[in-house]
């Protein structure tokens, strides 16, 4: 009864520092538009069936990934349950998942070897992996201020930014491998916000390199569309703008006209069969939820009709199968839709203004 009471209370605190966040704002950043977005008790019963669907799945290590793709991709399949977890108002050692997210966070901080990689070096795509995994290790130390992460998590924080490449016109981006070369949309936003989480947090990390990223996602825009491209002077693409201006958003432009673009943007190219569906809405739905208003009511509702029509409920259990390019496996998408419908609790430092 004593850890039940203590548990709750951690929620509660944690809920009234983000709601506290968003209702303010943060020095130097316009105020949040009034919320009105709830979390209503069926999409509540979808998150608690979800959370104990994945807890379930968590393996002997305390990674997430237990088939196929997943199992490749432990570092980052963990890393997205972390974040799921922690908008869910889950916190290590605190909550009804509370030993899953410890040992999550231990399995990456184990990972973690002298030189600041993680232990999948051969993964030709290792930055993504890197980058997931450090943002939800740099969430957990920014609220729990644990000693004994520290260390290791400034090494993660380093190998990013002695990767930032430094090619003619890759300058201040990121891509696959850890060495300083060309970039692209997609691993640069992991990176950036990967640095901009550990920074929030209290780590050292160069102004200097969080502005070179951002100069860097700016020059990926598509000034017709609005939209946003893989490398600049390409074509635009959803998942691409909503990477971009999640980031910029990170990095505390909130009102840029960039990020209005990205997100009328967003709405004019939404799909239910979106061939980077997941992927995509991970960072569309955290961009549109730090717009706020009208436009995340708007927002949360579609994706929340879709994500119900498509979630597979057994007992008390809730999952969804992998859908799509990109859709890995049942791990990612129900860490990531969980995520998502998780929003409103407002429990995500990282999000909030």
């Amino acid at each position: 009864m004593k850890h039940l009471l203590r548990s709750a209370l951690v929620l509660v605190v944690l809920g009234a520092l983000a709601q506290a966040s968003f209702a303010a704002g943060a020095p130097g950043s316009s105020t949040r538009p009034k919320d009105t977005v709830i979390v209503d008790a069926k999409t509540e019963a979808t998150i608690k069936g979800a959370l104990k669907y994945l807890a379930s799945k968590q393996q002997a290590s305390g990674a997430w990934g237990f088939s196929g793709e997943e199992q490749k991709r432990q570092v980052a399949m963990t890393g997205y349950t972390l974040m799921a977890m922690q908008a869910a108002g889950q916190l290590p050692g605190e909550g009804e998942y509370g030993k899953n997210v410890t040992a999550g966070m231990n399995y990456l901080l184990d990972s973690i070897g002298p030189d600041g990689l993680y232990n999948m070096r051969s993964d030709g795509q290792y930055m993504y992996s890197h980058g997931i995994a450090t943002i939800a290790l740099a969430e957990l130390y920014g609220q729990t201020k644990s000693p004994t992460m520290r260390g290791k998590l400034d090494k993660a924080v380093k190998v990013i930014i002695s990767a930032q490449a430094n090619e003619p016109g890759h300058e201040g981006g990121w891509r696959y491998r850890p060495v300083a070369k060309d970039a692209d949309i997609s691993v640069t936003v992991l990176c950036l916000v990967a640095l901009r989480a550990a920074k929030n947090g209290g780590l050292e990390v160069p102004q200097r390199t969080i502005d070179e990223a951002v100069t860097y996602v700016k020059r990926c825009q598509d000034e017709r569309t609005g939209g946003f491209c893989y490398q600049p002077q390409r074509d635009p693409g959803f998942a691409r703008t909503a990477a971009a201006i999640y980031s910029l958003q990170v990095c505390g432009l909130y009102e840029d006209p960039m990020v209005k673009k990205g997100s009328e943007y967003l709405f004019q190219n939404l799909r239910d069969d979106h061939e980077w569906f997941t992927y995509g809405n991970f960072y569309a739905a955290s961009a549109q939820y730090m717009v706020g208003g009208e436009t995340w009511q708007k927002w949360y509702a579609k994706i929340n009709g879709v994500l119900q029509s498509q979630v597979v409920k057994q007992g008390d259990v809730a999952y969804w199968e992998s859908r799509g390019r990109g859709g890995v496996g049942p791990t990612f998408c129900t860490a990531v839709y969980t995520m998502i419908l998780a929003m409103p609790y407002h429990y995500i430092p990282l999000y909030q203004r």
